[in-house]
């Protein structure tokens, strides 16, 4: 069995930590991991490079002979690679927030929800009582999606969206931007990206004293990896997949701690049960037939999400979690905090 694993951004250790969650699932389920051979290829898609080079990290992996991929992590590549998948007809699971990263060969795994997160931020917006709000998005598929449905959930409740400007999703320096927004006087600020602009604006907020509530997506997952940022984001709301009450998750955490403290790592395990329990049911080991295995996968307890949520695929079901996967944190005195509702 050989697994390729695709990275669209540098990795600190060359995806070992991915890895070593990812044999852990295996292990879990009973496959022998030492087994498995793992094939790193990592490229510099999207925000910082192009896509085409994502892709051609992809093409090299097939054509080392992967039975399986996993990865890419970043929704503007993960759409372009999806129709590498089907050409090649191999199956692959990436770990993206974007339910158009689809198809009939590329299965996800949502950290985060292009589509379902605005919903959430929506509700609590109600929650609260703040009925108006500027939205500052990255120029991307991932923020161009994320406002377009936050405005479709926004529009059905009577939410007021007064403002909403796009920026580049690797800005230093939004003073003006932000400026600009606080002439609306919103009841809030949403932030809709892939997290590193979310600093600048941060940044850009605190050194113009607004005292503005402020909500933001899945990007701020980012905190996992850069806890110099935290301060800035003192009192920023946002969406995370990380629960404290979720059984299998504690589980993992007496496996492997650091892996079990962030997102991706819960992602890798899960990842790592499913692709396990896909080799027990498939009826061979090879592309066409692992394809069909994890459409046997059903109703498997999620280390990611709250208590409760489920994972599994099916024919034409290509997104791996169901139920409350999306969790409410809050970023407060250095560490992120789970939100009561």
């Amino acid at each position: 069995m050989r697994i390729g694993l695709l990275f669209d951004f540098p990795q600190g250790d060359h995806g070992a930590g991915l890895e070593r969650a990812l044999r852990h699932g295996l292990e879990a389920t009973g496959v022998d991991p030492t087994g498995v051979e793992f094939l790193h290829d990592e490229t510099l898609g999207h925000p910082a490079g192009p896509v085409e080079d994502v892709i051609a990290g992809f093409d090299r992996l097939a054509a080392a002979g992967v039975d399986l991929v996993i990865g890419p992590s970043i929704s503007d590549n993960c759409v372009a690679v999806r129709d590498a998948a089907d050409g090649h007809e191999l199956p692959a699971i990436n770990y993206s927030g974007g339910e158009r990263t689809r198809s009939d060969w590329m299965f996800q795994y949502q950290v985060g929800s292009l589509e379902e997160e605005p919903p959430l931020l929506v509700a609590r917006m109600r929650e609260r009582s703040l009925r108006s709000c500027v939205i500052v998005h990255d120029a991307s598929v991932v923020g161009d999606r994320y406002r377009e449905v936050f405005g479709w959930s926004a529009r059905d409740v009577g939410i007021d969206v007064l403002d909403a400007t796009a920026i580049d999703p690797l800005s230093t320096d939004v003073g003006a931007v932000v400026a600009k927004l606080r002439t609306h006087h919103p009841d809030v600020v949403l932030y809709l990206g892939l997290g590193a602009s979310s600093h600048a604006v941060a940044t850009a907020i605190n050194d113009q004293e607004w005292a503005v509530p402020v909500l933001a997506n899945s990007a701020l997952m980012f905190g996992y990896v850069r806890p110099d940022w935290h301060e800035a984001w003192a009192g920023w709301e946002y969406i995370d997949t990380i629960a404290d009450d979720n059984i299998a998750r504690r589980a993992f955490q007496s496996l492997d701690p650091r892996s079990a403290a962030s997102p991706v790592g819960c992602c890798a395990y899960d990842l790592g049960r499913m692709v396990g329990l896909a080799m027990g049911r498939a009826e061979r080991l090879d592309r066409p037939g692992l394809r069909e295995g994890l459409e046997r996968v059903k109703q498997i307890p999620a280390a990611s999400g709250y208590e409760g949520t489920l994972m599994g695929f099916g024919v034409r079901d290509r997104g791996a979690l169901k139920g409350q996967f999306l969790v409410l944190r809050e970023w407060r005195d250095g560490t992120t905090v789970q939100v009561e509702r």
